[in-house]
């Protein structure tokens, strides 16, 4: 850990920033930068410099336009979407309507997309004129306007994207307030302010660095000795470390998401595991969880424990779907009804960062009572995702940064050949009630479907075990004035400046 903190002063004392340089360090190396085929949410703070949307959230989680002006629905299933005029991609191609509809064209068709179940209920693109695009849906849909305030709604220079094909992520080339420069994989990603963004006046840095640093601790060392201006997601024991230095200014904001326990239901090698065999199995390794333990013994009990998707400030959480206790007992009897007569052996992705690696480790000791030998496996969290989506795992441990609309949280994961769908779930009654619901335009329906859901997917298949809605803790520099902190826990540049 020592000679890692040396490393990353000696990288920086090299190019010292100037005031007009910012330093962000991040908890992993985000997956590729292209924003149909990239998972990570360090990956989209990243994209907050370099790609703009459609549309964005403001810190009330209201839709916003960015890279359009605004948008109207002809009839429930038309929507028609006003563009900025006088916008350029960073190779000085035109972002028009052309550019909109090919870069939706590449989310649905792209092999390995990752937006596709997103935006599936496209049914037909239309180019109206160069600054008007009009989308038909297949069906109502109350969810699809908030699929285009993310990655989904990011457009991609078509010039760049034919050139550079499936290669397009090591040199993405969109809208956004920064052109990328370079990137050293594990060690830093840096942008150059464009000079030609539609909204330069409120940008203010001629470049940024994003520095990769896994190690809690030597982030928050970073943040102290000022080789970084802004840590995203830090520790609750940070909180009060910071709080003691008059140079640092912590920022804690509910995040959207959640933070849980995917189960290989069949999917590639790991999935013949023992959890895939039986629902009880599954019951018995949740029952034998305390959520409350590891909030407290993990993060000083700021986190929430949880055993659904949708965090307690959305208005379709449900009310009365608590986490159950732990009940080593009933964790036993399940066993014993599957047939499990001696200690079931599961293997446990964990993302190589301390805090992730101790929940491992009291799960591991938890779990153990109830009869499983939980072996933990630390792995780097692109690969661990790119393990995930070939199946080479049984369970892992990660999480979900969140959406507005609760089919952002669900539908990709719970949908049969959804696109993040790595646990391989099907049940067609979960289908069915995942397709009316992101149909539903009645909010108390769409509330009862969601709990329709949730009590199928995740209390009677067990398909998956959610644990926690974090608090994205962000520190930085009291240098640094502008942030606005979003519920999604992406750093916005706009208007952030040093003095």
């Amino acid at each position: 850990m020592i000679r890692a903190f040396w490393l990353i002063l000696a990288l920086l004392a090299a190019g010292s920033a100037s005031a007009q340089n910012l330093r962000i360090g991040l908890r992993e190396d985000p997956d590729i930068l292209d924003p149909t085929l990239s998972r990570t949410y360090v990956g989209r703070i990243v994209y907050m410099s370099l790609c703009d949307k459609l549309f964005d959230i403001n810190e009330r989680l209201e839709v916003v336009p960015q890279l359009a002006t605004g948008f109207t629905w002809e009839d429930p299933r038309t929507l028609r979407i006003a563009l900025r005029e006088g916008v350029t991609f960073h190779d000085g191609e035109r972002m028009d309507a052309a550019a909109v509809v090919y870069s939706l064209n590449r989310h649905m068709t792209m092999q390995g997309s990752f937006r596709r179940s997103e935006i599936s209920e496209i049914d037909a693109l239309e180019i109206v004129d160069p600054l008007t695009v009009r989308i038909r849906l297949k069906n109502p849909s109350a969810a699809f306007m908030s699929q285009l305030t993310d990655r989904a709604g990011m457009i991609v220079s078509p010039r760049a994207a034919e050139a550079l094909g499936r290669n397009f992520g090591t040199r993405p080339v969109c809208a956004g307030p920064f052109r990328f420069v370079e990137r050293v994989a594990q060690e830093r990603i840096v942008v150059e302010r464009f000079e030609q963004y539609w909204d330069r006046a409120n940008i203010h840095f001629q470049r940024v660095t994003y520095l990769p640093i896994p190690d809690n601790n030597v982030r928050l060392a970073n943040l102290q000795s000022n080789a970084i201006e802004f840590g995203e997601r830090m520790e609750p024991d940070d909180v009060r470390t910071a709080q003691r230095s008059r140079n640092l200014r912590v920022v804690p904001v509910e995040e959207i998401g959640y933070q849980g326990i995917t189960i290989n239901l069949g999917r590639g090698p790991g999935g013949s595991n023992g959890l895939a065999r039986d629902a009880r199995i599954r019951r018995a390794f949740e029952l034998s969880i305390d959520r409350t333990a590891i909030n407290q013994v993990v993060y000083e009990g700021m986190y929430t424990p949880t055993r659904q998707p949708l965090p307690p400030a959305n208005p379709f959480h449900a009310r009365d779907f608590a986490p159950p206790g732990r009940d080593i007992a009933a964790a036993r009897a399940l066993l014993r009804e599957a047939g499990v007569t001696g200690p079931l052996t599961v293997e446990m992705i964990v993302p190589n960062n301390p805090d992730l690696r101790q929940v491992g480790e009291v799960i591991q000791a938890m779990v153990r009572e109830a009869g499983f030998e939980l072996r933990l496996r630390a792995m780097e969290y692109a690969s661990a995702l790119q393990a995930a989506s070939r199946g080479e795992y049984e369970t892992f441990l990660t999480g979900w940064s969140g959406r507005t609309d609760p089919d952002g949280n669900m539908y990709t994961f719970m949908r049969t050949g959804g696109g993040q769908n790595d646990g391989d779930y099907s049940n067609p009654a979960v289908d069915r009630l995942l397709d009316a619901a992101r149909t539903e335009m009645d909010v108390e329906r769409r509330i009862a479907l969601y709990a329709d859901i949730m009590r199928i997917a995740v209390a009677e298949d067990a398909s998956r075990v959610y644990l926690w809605h974090r608090k994205n803790i962000m520190i930085h520099s009291t240098r640094l004035t502008g942030y606005s902190p979003v519920p999604d826990g992406l750093v916005r540049l706009q208007g952030m400046r040093l003095r």
